[in-house]
């Protein structure tokens, strides 16, 4: 059945203030990452972030008597969610950070706005209008020419190509995970129970990829690593992944897909203070871009090209 994506004409206050929680946790998520990279195997230390998540879903879920019993196959759908939004997505990333600066990351991540195009257009057949198009390849090129220094002055060696192979993979992964998620919002899966299935079934396909690997639940006793823990399994999931889904039912995934094309702005606030990060043209150019993008996507009624 062929149609158009069912976005709402203009974004509410709601909207409005869910999509910048989303942009402001995990746009700051990349410094938190990097920071568990290191000792931890990354799918121990994305299995911890999961386990410590889906305890407070769950018990929210208990607290608010939620529907957590579905037929079985829902649960397949769920079993998918787990694997592809709460568990090789981020695996994948963690992989990719090992060799690539977390700027990069946000930058790779970026392209999820226009996946999402691509992906909903070719597995539901949800054809995008020309404006998000627009909105988000002019917000895709932005985000590229703000890290446009960073990216020329890498050496891409080896090491660093497979980086970027493994973070592409992780972004479609996040992306058809969005696809699963909106189809089980259309069944009146609510996102809190969708979200503790899919955690649950993304920890347990964790337990099974670390056993088969013969790796140890290690985990890393200091200071920098439990904060960046906490951080990503309360604020990075809980919060902006309850957020996230959320607004994927209300606004449509090429909407709420363009939120991770603003993550690159927030990553070089953070590196400005914290990293002494310095700006130039190219960088303020497309900063200018990511704006104007935002403004294309966010604004007005989405109508159909």
């Amino acid at each position: 059945m062929t149609g158009k994506s069912p976005s709402p004409a203009v974004m509410t206050r709601l909207d409005y203030l869910l999509y910048g929680v989303v942009v402001l946790i995990w746009g700051s998520s990349w410094i938190a990452l990097r920071m568990q990279l290191g000792t931890v195997a990354p799918e121990v230390s994305v299995l911890w972030r999961f386990a410590f998540a889906l305890s407070f879903m769950l018990v929210w879920a208990i607290v608010k008597r939620e529907r957590l019993s579905f037929p079985l196959a829902i649960h397949g759908r769920f079993a998918v969610l787990g694997a592809l939004l709460f568990s090789s997505n981020f695996v994948l990333f963690y992989y990719g950070g090992l060799t690539t600066p977390s700027g990069l990351l946000a930058v790779i991540f970026s392209l999820a706005s226009i996946l999402n195009l691509m992906i909903g257009s070719a597995l539901i057949r949800q054809w995008p209008s020309a404006k998000l198009a627009l909105g988000g390849l002019i917000g895709a090129v932005g985000s590229g020419l703000m890290f446009a220094p960073q990216i020329l002055g890498q050496e891409f060696g080896y090491s660093a190509l497979i980086g970027l192979g493994f973070s592409i993979l992780g972004t479609l992964c996040f992306c058809t995970g969005n696809v699963v998620a909106a189809s089980l919002q259309r069944r009146n899966v609510s996102v809190l129970s969708s979200t503790v299935w899919g955690m649950a079934y993304g920890v347990m396909s964790l337990l099974l990829v670390i056993g088969i690997e013969g790796k140890r639940l290690t985990i890393e006793w200091t200071v920098p690593y439990w904060s960046a823990l906490v951080f990503l399994a309360f604020f990075g999931s809980v919060v902006a992944f309850s957020c996230y889904l959320t607004l994927l039912g209300r606004i449509g995934a090429a909407r709420a897909g363009y939120s991770t094309v603003l993550f690159p702005v927030i990553a070089l606030g953070l590196s400005t203070l914290l990293e002494g990060y310095v700006w130039t043209l190219p960088a303020i150019a497309g900063l200018g871009l990511v704006v104007i993008g935002n403004f294309i996507v966010l604004r007005g009624p989405a109508k159909a090209a």
